[in-house]
């Protein structure tokens, strides 16, 4: 039997996933978290034969946690679940121990292959991610602009958006105003050419502007 915790902070998500985990036959529920700090804690008591989780969560984020688990020496593979599939992305959670890679639209036949895969110890990549992810990431296509750079400040926040932090949150932590939270969001969004939140922590990660050892 594949014991396995679900993360994901949608709970209509992870009822769909348990739901279909349920009927295979070899594999056991054995968890849930709502962010990737709780999915950490929850694989280091647990010890799960696998962990699949979604890569935009709250306080860390699917790769971070990997990272940390990773370091850990931790044996519980982990396969993620993502609505992004750039290159740079996928190596980096290659980089960190990261089993299986898939998008959240994935059949559920695609989806066990994957958890199975894992299981064993072996590396998935779903055929609709980029086998560029295995190769050194291309130039930056069709002469786009480069991001502009960004302020001490920016990053800061940036660093903070990226580990789940609400706008009161980080104007808490950094001893501002909600409003100058909100100025600094729209500047950064701006800046990476980012039409949302979700968005925004993708370019981030994939621009190395988070650092994973936070």
């Amino acid at each position: 039997m594949i014991r396995i915790v679900i993360a994901d902070d949608h709970s209509l998500v992870r009822e769909g996933i348990r739901a279909l985990l349920e009927k295979a036959g070899d594999i056991q529920v054995v968890g849930e978290a709502v962010d990737g700090q709780e999915a950490v804690d929850l694989v280091l008591a647990q010890a799960p034969d696998v962990l699949l989780m979604d890569i935009a969560m709250p306080r860390l984020n699917g790769i971070q946690a990997a990272e940390r688990l990773h370091g850990a020496g931790c044996a519980t593979r982990v396969v993620i679940l993502s609505m992004f599939s750039d290159p740079a992305l996928v190596r980096q959670a290659l980089h960190n121990g990261v089993k299986g890679f898939l998008p959240k639209g994935a059949v559920s036949e695609e989806l066990l292959f994957a958890l199975r895969a894992a299981a064993r110890g072996a590396v998935y990549l779903s055929p609709a991610v980029s086998q560029d992810a295995l190769a050194e990431a291309p130039p930056r296509a069709g002469g786009a602009p480069e991001p502009r750079r960004l302020t001490p400040r920016e990053r800061e926040l940036l660093l903070l958006i990226g580990k789940g932090r609400t706008n009161a949150q980080i104007a808490q932590d950094l001893g501002i105003s909600i409003k100058t939270v909100e100025r600094h969001r729209t500047h950064l969004m701006q800046k990476l050419n980012a039409r949302n939140l979700v968005e925004l922590i993708r370019i981030a990660l994939t621009q190395g502007l988070i650092p994973l050892e936070e």
